[in-house]
């Protein structure tokens, strides 16, 4: 009879173990240690996300209480030792492959879907103490930066990038492949007139908010059909291009919209889209709000404060691992078709993760065992004596 699966287990089956061993053999991640492979090393650091351990005895520990469970997890029992050199080892590419993996997955859903695609750019510092060499100090923090691009529509993360906190958030941008038709959005933090026109070029859209300092020359007035949003009115939709004297230049139309929120102050936003109204693109660069909330959710119920290791490819592994946990639990809250609250529903995965049961029974208590009644066993000696 074939045992049921722990919720720990059904939550790793999004994770695609053959893509997984390839992306092994072309890092060469096994090369190290093979008694403590990849996948078994995956498998902890995850579990020490979900589980809270603060440390590497913790995860151990924890871990290997429920070693009847391993095998089906495709893990072995976890040493202190062990896990402390697989974190410093092994190379953070191989978990930052396997998170791309899955982020493919959900953007060729979408796409087979004829959703548009919504990129949200920002980045997040992940602060280090002073016993953290490997970090730099970039004058506010000592520590690195964490960089996403966030997809409102799945609520999840498809691009992730770790660098130094004295990196611009423009760095890592530059470097992202830029397909056609997808709309970015981001703050002033990504203000670059280059990069821009290269999104432009490769017939992407972004909207963004200008920096004060810059000027615009107005083209043509558009019309406002529909001025009043969700919490928000339309001042006005003017087409622009940049007026500057120097080498700044920007060779194509913008438009220039102006946002009254509520009773705070009004602001204006950049972009060259012209198809969408302008209400719709408020709208669009409200939603910026969501990855703000991801970067809160991440730093209070995952372990990004506290490490497993002092060395960058530990604190990059911890960082990966805590995604890919984010990933898979948003992903099995969608498969299940929870409705559960987000909090609640990650809570109890992490209350459950070795029961074996259902996830979508997780907020329902577990049913008595009802034991049968034991017959009193008499010698046959007895017996006859009684008869």
């Amino acid at each position: 009879m074939r045992a049921t699966l722990s919720i720990f287990a059904k939550l790793l089956q999004p994770l695609q173990w053959q893509t997984f061993k390839s992306i092994v053999a072309r890092h060469d991640g096994d090369a190290y240690d093979k008694s403590f492979g990849s996948r078994a090393h995956l498998v902890a650091m995850i579990y020490a996300q979900l589980s809270g351990a603060n440390s590497l005895r913790a995860v151990a520990a924890g871990f290997n209480a429920h070693a009847h469970l391993h095998r089906q997890l495709g893990a072995v029992p976890v040493h202190r030792s062990t896990l402390a050199d697989a974190n410093s080892r092994r190379p953070a590419a191989v978990f930052a492959d396997i998170f791309a993996a899955l982020a493919t997955g959900l953007g060729r859903k979408l796409q087979a879907q004829g959703r548009a695609i919504i990129r949200i750019l920002d980045a997040t510092p992940i602060p280090l103490g002073e016993l953290f060499t490997c970090a730099s100090w970039n004058g506010r923090i000592k520590g690195f930066k964490l960089h996403l691009a966030f997809d409102p529509a799945c609520e999840r993360p498809r691009i992730l990038a770790i660098t130094q906190a004295t990196i611009n958030d423009i760095a890592p941008a530059r470097g992202m492949a830029l397909e056609r038709g997808v709309l970015h959005v981001f703050d002033k933090g990504y203000c670059s007139f280059d990069w821009w026109t290269n999104i432009a070029q490769n017939g992407a859209f972004f909207i963004t908010r200008p920096k004060a300092n810059m000027r615009w020359k107005t083209l043509e007035t558009r019309s406002v059909k529909r001025p009043a949003g969700d919490g928000f009115t339309v001042l006005a939709d003017v087409e622009v291009k940049l007026a500057s004297k120097g080498d700044s230049k920007l060779p194509m139309r913008l438009r220039l919209i102006t946002i009254k929120p509520g009773t705070a102050k009004a602001f204006s936003l950049i972009t060259n889209d012209m198809r969408r109204s302008a209400a719709t693109i408020a709208g669009l660069y409200k939603q910026r709000w969501q990855i703000e909330l991801l970067f809160r959710w991440l730093k209070q119920h995952l372990k990004l404060r506290t490490f497993l290791g002092r060395s960058e490819n530990a604190i990059h592994l911890q960082i990966i691992a805590a995604m890919i946990a984010y990933v898979l639990i948003k992903l099995a809250a969608h498969r299940h078709r929870s409705t559960l609250q987000a909090l609640r529903f990650a809570e109890l995965i992490t209350l459950c993760l070795f029961e074996r049961r259902s996830i979508t029974t997780i907020a329902r208590p577990l049913p008595e065992k009802r034991c049968r009644p034991t017959k009193t066993f008499i010698h046959p000696a007895k017996a006859k004596s009684h008869a």
